[in-house]
């Protein structure tokens, strides 16, 4: 019985048991810490409902990460498959520097939209945040998006601080004069200024405005329900023929922004930056939930491969968004900056409520999807992803990932099995640290004395895998 099942699977798997391929909807969460998510952590004080019900409904991977533990360089891995730093993508454009005509997604590379609209015909959008190159060369609708609705740069206001029905929580060097306090309240209590991080809130909204392909809009709606709206209405419009979405949320990237219903969910929840934090993370869960119901709706669900995935670790002191139980946060090449939540449910494929411990990536979602959807990379574009498919359906056995690899300047680290060797950088190179990660998922007792043997092989493996990337095109 067991062999007929998989005999059934694999035929489904090459896209020839289905009238037509899945659907692929990739949702990704900006800035979404390992720990929040209530399937990950169920002690959290914020319920997900809606999150949580796709990993009932599919498979939570304990060990998913991302190839960057920051938000562009992570979504050019992931659109495209390939570790970023084979094509040079190492670092975050921020502010006026996603408008240098240099910097962006190089042409070159091919993202899954290119692919499944090319080779198999898939309609396919990008709705919300795109930070992969913010002129004209770079937009969305020239890599392969159909559609686009959304933002090209690293940020945007989720509503203007003038909304009467939200409540903003903003980062300042310095607060009004004479002041001595960390914070600041206005008086209607609608905006507060806080100086814990000394540092300014960005102008994330400068020559960015909301994008319909490449007319700018004017939204009325926070971003969070617009992006929604523009989803729901994406699979209405193309639910006859394979698509392909890409929603890519900014919940829960700052500003903190937190409407005036969700906030009154958690009046339990003193801390006001945290409260405000907790409603913009119930916001994104019904947004997501409203997703999944129209697909159920429109019985799509069944044939449609759908991954959720953060791009990176939390940035806890500017969010409250936590990693727990590991270590570090975005940035950081310590778990909490690159270990995600990571879900995948296909329900006609793939069993519900599975949980997969072996370490996955997100350039395994692109590997996957063209799996699903029957397309063979370009030979001269080789992917770094794997089919996660056959491992979670049991047709194939042991590990998809003889290593993780990642650099981000000074930084480095890569995983293998249950070890993992780190350098995380800083103004200096410093010294390489080695964690098992079985029986120290929190990364406190370094191991590089103890096993020195073991250090080595696995910067000997770093290495032989960093001589095949670039020097970065920009930094």
């Amino acid at each position: 019985m067991r062999l007929l099942l998989i005999f059934f699977i694999a035929v489904a798997m090459t896209g020839q048991g289905f009238a037509s391929p899945p659907n692929v909807v990739v949702i990704i969460a900006d800035d979404l810490g390992y720990g929040e998510c209530s399937c990950q952590s169920p002690t959290t004080d914020i319920p997900t409902p809606n999150i949580d019900a796709l990993a009932a409904n599919g498979v939570r991977f304990t060990d998913g990460y991302v190839t960057a533990p920051f938000c562009a360089a992570s979504r050019a891995g992931l659109l495209t498959g390939r570790l970023q730093t084979r094509f040079g993508f190492e670092f975050n454009p921020i502010g006026a520097r996603n408008e240098v005509p240099d910097i962006g997604l190089p042409p070159t590379e091919q993202t899954l939209a290119d692919l499944l609209r090319d080779k198999a015909g898939y309609s396919t959008g990008l709705i919300g945040k795109w930070h992969l190159g913010g002129t004209a060369a770079y937009h969305p609708n020239r890599r392969g998006f159909d559609q686009f609705f959304g933002f090209l740069h690293e940020g945007h206001f989720f509503v203007p601080t003038s909304v009467d029905d939200h409540v903003t929580w903003l980062r300042r060097r310095r607060l009004p004069a004479g002041l001595t306090a960390e914070r600041w309240v206005s008086a209607d209590g609608r905006t507060i200024y806080s100086s814990h991080l000394r540092h300014n809130e960005p102008a994330y909204d400068a020559n960015n405005p909301i994008l319909r392909g490449g007319q700018p809009v004017a939204e009325t709606e926070n971003l969070t329900d617009a992006f929604t709206r523009e989803a729901v209405a994406f699979i209405e419009c193309h639910q006859d023929r394979p698509f392909f979405l890409c929603l890519a949320y900014n919940a829960v990237h700052s500003p903190l922004q937190g409407r005036d219903d969700y906030l009154a969910r958690f009046k339990h929840i003193e801390d006001i930056q945290r409260r405000i934090f907790a409603a913009m993370l119930a916001h994104l869960d019904d947004s997501i939930g409203r997703v999944t119901e129209t697909l159920r709706t429109h019985r799509l669900d069944d044939n449609t491969l759908l991954f959720f995935i953060s791009d990176n670790g939390g940035p806890t002191a500017e969010l409250t968004s936590s990693n727990q139980p590991l270590r570090g946060g975005k940035g950081s090449v310590y778990e909490g900056g690159l270990r995600v939540p990571f879900l995948l449910q296909w329900p006609r494929v793939l069993p519900h409520g599975q949980t997969y411990s072996a370490p996955v990536c997100s350039v395994d979602i692109a590997a996957t999807a063209l799996a699903a959807a029957a397309i063979e990379r370009p030979a001269g574009s080789p992917g770094d992803g794997v089919n996660l498919l056959p491992f979670l359906t049991g047709s194939q056995s042991g590990q998809p990932h003889a290593g993780l690899f990642w650099r981000v300047g000074n930084r480095a680290a890569i995983r293998s099995g249950d070890w993992k060797a780190l350098r995380n950088g800083g103004s200096k190179k410093g010294e390489w640290e080695l964690y098992n990660l079985t029986n120290d998922v929190g990364e406190s007792r370094n191991l590089s004395r103890v096993e020195p043997d073991k250090l080595a092989r696995l910067r000997d493996q770093w290495e032989e895998i960093n001589a095949e990337m670039i020097e970065p095109l920009w930094r």
